[in-house]
């Protein structure tokens, strides 16, 4: 057996999306990583070993406009367009090439980290080390680092290292959440074990093992969703082990999910009630993924609260979006439904204070041990948002040993240096501006060739009748002052609209109404004018309500307007005995919204949209749009100075709809292979002597963020991005434009 020693800035421990993200993210700030990982691919309940679909912030769409940016971003537009099937072993190698393609991170795989070294009073600790055995190698792996970042899952390595930690529920009284139990326990959410089946196109018998579970003897029939199309995460309902050590008891629960998944193959294969004649059984997991286990404890324990209350905290560093998720005990055998969700109304923030534990200083955690109750975990936990909790936790430990302070200083005393980074990596984080006074562009004035002033979309692709309330948010920006909306009357009648502010500048939602109109609609086709009005403050997100008659039908658009949503109000069902879990409002005519046009000019796609500012929608779109192609067939976007900058870094953050809901092994298949709103070749040039000289090219892109480095430092008192060609919009769209000297 052979022992080697390896020293680095940071150690990662765990490969999972959150491990993967926390590692990149502090490699691209320039630390030495090693990210280790006790299995032979990356990923973690992602990976091929297990195939959870990656969920995020988005909620498969109940949110809008809230896809993740960042590494996870960076993960998902690239999976959209080189794996179109959702194969798992292309989502492993992806994921794989990422790291690879870090030279500051050192990647061991299958090694499994045991041991620890830690030594401090209670409160100070710190660790010195952790050690791990690199199966089939016999190799004994001594890591030493100044930080660590325990990424596990599990979360072995804070446990070893004297971390506070929680399992199981909290009582009701501790944080006042009306989903915690009223006494505490050790119940947590079980462990699932998915199947993939496959038509082999001729029969194919199926032999059941003697473990395999009848399931006709069991509630599952009666109370589980079986279709012989089904598969893997379609099965997430394959759950156990919940009153059980998830840990201690791997192997049983391991037995009992495959035992169950063959059960259920045995039930559509051979009870007659399936046309499954041709269909074999093509792969089954063989490691159960773990929804739950330690939660460590830092300066701030996440609460139902924070979720559903949006709590906008001043350490802010990652956003998540996910209903509150939890699931009964009994798992696969229980006879109530297989989970309960309370959606927040947006998207809620994550402070940094729940990345690091309180008792070990140079201990950070991200993914599913992060500092929250059990009520709120049921949210965070999904893999999109334990990847953002990694780049925030990477970021974190990183500038921490920039600024050669502690984590907590960090989040007290350190908060400017912390958001700039984040914004500069393009995070994702909610309602932070970019204020870095190394951005040059901040200081320079911006004009476009052409930019987008009007709020319109008239041509119909047809007509859907007005049986539920039906909303259009619209960016008032700086204002509104009236709608008009194409609509089909079966008779003389009358229209009822509001209008209404939205609760936070993230959310989609009708909220404060500001006003209410009733307006007559002859007979036949019209444009029906809706003249309401207001002028916000600053800008932001309106909502306009079309109340239901079942004599309207209101015509469809043949695509979306940048920055708006169309959604209908859903009735709640008489039998929800759950009413908090209804979600009233829903996402419709995706892509293509309704035919309306807004009375005056918008000013929320001006040029200077695309400096500083916000870098995704919040409060409004927040980017600028030029003219149409047709009139302006090479927008550009300039940028100038009263006097010349040196210019060594150009980012570009451009637009890749946030608006679309993305996932790794498609839960559904989004429709595009490279977002339509993507820049896809331009060119960036810049100004000397009265003359415009180019520094460098877009090609095919493909990417939201392009850092391009210029081979030499430039002088220059103007830049112009100049846009040849989208993906599809009739266009161009540029979310941020950023200029720095170093």
């Amino acid at each position: 057996m052979n022992t080697e020693h390896h020293e680095y800035d940071i150690v990662v421990v765990g490969g999972g999306l959150a491990g993967v993200c926390a590692a990149i993210a502090a490699a691209r700030q320039g630390r030495r990583v090693a990210l280790v990982q006790n299995r032979p691919v990356l990923g973690g309940n992602s990976s091929s070993e297990v195939r959870v679909w990656v969920c995020g912030a988005t909620a498969h769409g109940i949110h809008m406009f809230a896809r993740e940016t960042g590494i996870m971003g960076e993960l998902f537009m690239e999976n959209q367009y080189r794996n179109p099937d959702g194969n798992p072993y292309y989502w492993d190698l992806l994921l794989l090439e990422k790291v690879r393609a870090e030279e500051n991170i050192d990647l061991f795989l299958n090694t499994d980290v045991t041991e620890v070294e830690a030594d401090g009073p209670a409160g100070e600790r710190r660790l010195r080390s952790v050690t791990g055995w690199m199966s089939g190698s016999e190799r004994r792996l001594r890591f030493e680092a100044a930080t660590f970042i325990d990424c596990s899952g599990d979360g072995l390595v804070g446990h070893l290292a004297g971390a506070t930690s929680r399992r199981g529920s909290e009582p009701r009284s501790e944080f006042d959440e009306s989903w915690a139990p009223e006494h505490p326990g050790e119940d947590m959410l079980g462990s699932t074990i998915l199947f993939y089946t496959k038509d082999v196109g001729h029969p194919q018998r199926f032999v059941p093992p003697p473990f395999a579970i009848d399931i006709s003897a069991t509630s599952i029939p009666q109370n589980r969703v079986i279709r012989q199309e089904m598969n893997g995460c379609d099965y997430w309902w394959i759950e156990w082990g919940g009153d059980l050590d998830v840990v201690r008891d791997n192997e049983r629960i391991r037995d009992e999910l495959q035992a169950v998944c063959y059960g259920i193959w045995d039930h559509i294969k051979n009870s007659g009630r399936f046309d499954a004649e041709n269909l074999s059984l093509e792969w089954i997991g063989a490691v159960p993924g773990k929804r739950e286990y330690r939660r460590f404890v830092g300066d701030h324990v996440l609460t139902q609260h924070d979720v559903l209350g949006q709590t906008e905290f001043e350490d802010r560093v990652a956003f998540g979006g996910w209903s509150i998720d939890l699931h009964p005990v009994g798992g696969v055998y229980a006879s109530e439904r297989g989970s309960r969700h309370w959606h927040p109304d947006g998207n809620y923030h994550i402070p940094l204070r729940c990345l690091y534990s309180r008792d070990v200083a140079n201990l950070w955690m991200a993914g599913r041990d992060i500092s929250a109750s059990h009520v709120a975990f049921g949210s965070t936990r999904v893999m999109a948002t334990c990847a953002v909790l990694g780049e925030a936790a990477g970021i974190g430990a990183a500038l921490s040993q920039t600024l050669d302070v502690a984590p907590r200083a960090l989040a007290e005393e350190r908060l400017p240096e912390l958001r700039r980074a984040l914004v500069r990596a393009d995070a994702s984080t909610l309602g932070i501006p970019d204020e870095d006074p190394a951005n040059l562009a901040l200081s320079a004035s911006a004009r476009a060739s052409s930019t987008r002033t009007r709020l319109a979309s008239t041509t119909s692709t047809g007509q859907q009748v007005l049986e539920n309330d039906l909303s259009l948010v619209l960016p008032a920006d700086p204002g509104i002052d009236g709608v008009d909306v194409l609509m089909d009357a079966a008779e003389d009648t009358e229209l009822s609209a509001a209008l209404h502010t939205t609760s936070r500048p993230q959310n989609y939602l009708p909220h404060e109404q500001l006003d209410t109109v009733r307006v007559a609609v002859p007979r036949g086709r019209s444009w029906v004018r809706l003249p309401l009005a207001h002028a916000p403050e600053s800008p932001r997100n309106v909502v306009v309500v079309l109340h239901s008659n079942p004599l309207l039908q209101v015509h469809r658009g043949d695509h979306a307007e940048p920055g708006t949503v169309t959604m209908h109000r859903r009735l709640l069902p008489r039998d929800e005995e759950f009413t908090e879990q209804w979600r009233e409002w829903k996402e419709t005519l995706h892509g293509q919204g309704i035919c309306f046009r807004l009375s005056s000019p918008t000013g929320a796609f001006a040029p200077a949209r695309a400096l500083g500012g916000y870098s995704r929608p919040y409060g409004g779109p927040n980017m600028w749009v030029s003219g149409p192609a047709a009139e302006d067939p090479q927008p550009a976007l300039e940028l100038s100075w009263e006097e010349p900058q040196t210019i060594t870094v150009v980012d570009l953050l451009l637009d890749d709809d946030l608006n679309e809901d993305l996932i790794n092994l498609h839960h559904h298949r989004s429709p595009d292979d490279i977002m339509p709103t993507l820049v896809r070749n331009a060119r960036l040039e810049s100004r000397s002597d009265g003359a415009w000289h180019h520094l460098a090219s877009l090609r095919e892109n493909r990417e939201r963020h392009r850092v391009l480095r210029l081979d030499s430092p430039v002088v220059t008192d103007a830049l112009r991005l100049v846009v040849e060609d989208t993906h599809g919009v009739p266009e161009a769209r540029v979310v941020g434009f950023r200029v720095y000297g170093d």
